[in-house]
């Protein structure tokens, strides 16, 4: 058994200092659900963990006066459903932070942590891309921002650079009548990897759409953002047409592989039927109530 070291920094400043002096051998531990699980199993060469969980910006959920959201990466799961506000404003990533492993889990995994495992599968990623989130990243160079579409570069690989870490995600206030949802398919009940998953965003004006976001996840080698499918459905009338056509441009943008957990065919399928799924939620949502069960 190999020792690892560890810090507990109460600035961002201070975390980015020890990313830099340690390199590739220095992990951030925002809730590690997943890093521990890597490095145990000799999955990551690690000989520090930088603990997050003490930087206040890290952990901050604050609204600004233009009802833009900062949320940060490494705030639990828990704290995002147990908020009202925030489940009212953003139900697709409450979606996610509900299904992200068990209740346990969800007392120390994070968003963020979620976000930068960069998981194909990853619950997370698809809900964030609907709600246009931008990542709040700190480096040596000082600090940028990324499109959550482009934040996943690779399974397991994000555009993260050399000592730079993920401090905040920040999130659109939501525009009127509009709504968003996510769900996914797994062989079993909790605790599992989805099979596919589907966020969907809608903006309407009576009953036409004024825009629309849809993302998948488990279907390509990082989160898949489908432009197109969204573009599609702008002028329409929201309704199962529009689902239906906009659920075939996602259908033939996946490009999944075969696995243990599902075959090509069967994601290509579920890819449709989600996304029409995501889309009907969404609807709900913008029209003031909620998916039904059976979205």
């Amino acid at each position: 058994m190999r020792a690892i070291q560890y810090a507990a920094p109460t600035t961002v400043d201070d975390a980015v200092a020890l990313l830099a002096e340690h390199g590739e051998n220095a992990r951030i531990l925002a809730g590690g659900t997943d890093l521990i699980v890597q490095v145990r199993e000799d999955g990551r060469d690690t000989e520090l963990f930088v603990d997050a969980k003490g930087i206040p910006e890290l952990t901050d959920l604050t609204v600004s006066a233009d009802g833009t959201t900062t949320l940060g990466a490494a705030t639990p799961c828990y704290e995002l459903y147990g908020n009202d506000n925030f489940c009212a404003a953003y139900p697709a990533i409450v979606d996610a932070a509900r299904i992200i492993g068990s209740t346990g889990i969800q007392g120390r995994a994070s968003v963020g942590g979620n976000l930068c495992n960069a998981g194909p599968a990853g619950d997370s990623i698809p809900a964030l891309i609907v709600h246009s989130a931008i990542c709040n990243v700190a480096g040596p160079n000082g600090r940028r921002e990324i499109a959550v579409e482009d934040f996943c570069t690779a399974p397991g690989r994000n555009s993260l650079e050399a000592g730079e870490m993920l401090v905040s995600l920040t999130l659109p206030s939501p525009p009127p009548n509009s709504g968003t949802h996510y769900l996914r398919f797994i062989p079993r009940n909790e605790m599992d990897i989805a099979v596919v998953g589907a966020g969907a965003f809608l903006q309407l004006d009576g009953d036409s759409i004024t825009a629309a976001r849809i993302a998948l996840g488990a279907v390509a080698p990082t989160p898949l953002f489908v432009q197109a499918a969204g573009e599609a459905l702008i002028g329409q009338t929201a309704g199962e047409a529009a689902f239906a056509a906009a659920a075939e441009i996602a259908r033939d943008t996946a490009s999944p592989i075969d696995d243990m957990r599902g075959t090509v065919a069967h994601r290509k399928q579920l890819s449709y039927v989600l996304t029409q799924r995501a889309l009907r939620g969404a609807l709900a949502h913008a029209q003031g109530g909620t998916p039904s069960n059976g979205h």
